[in-house]
């Protein structure tokens, strides 16, 4: 993990390049564009994107009523609020989250 040297943010990947999101500081990967990812991403998972590296948890499906998922937890909300918790179904691949 790096951080930038102008405003102490954390840098993340992006097309090969590190990137700050607050004062668009950039340069390039040393570990290019198929160096190793963060193993969970910090936005929603696309559909089958990260699903191998992630936990997974008896709980039913909503939608085709499978009872196992993985699940990754995200602070959606102000810091003094507890944080969201996914879930993606390991056989049809919804996705639905739980207000803690």
């Amino acid at each position: 993990m790096k951080f930038c040297p102008t405003c102490s943010s954390r840098l993340r990947r992006l097309d090969g390049s590190l990137v700050c999101s607050k004062c668009e500081y950039a340069e390039a990967d040393a570990a290019g564009p198929t160096g190793a990812a963060d193993a969970i991403p910090l936005n929603v998972l696309a559909e089958g994107e990260g699903s191998e590296a992630l936990p997974t948890i008896a709980v039913d499906c909503p939608k085709c009523g499978h009872g196992e998922a993985v699940w990754w937890m995200l602070q959606t909300r102000s810091a003094d609020e507890p944080t969201t918790q996914f879930y993606r179904c390991t056989t049809c691949g919804h996705t639905w989250r739980d207000y803690s």
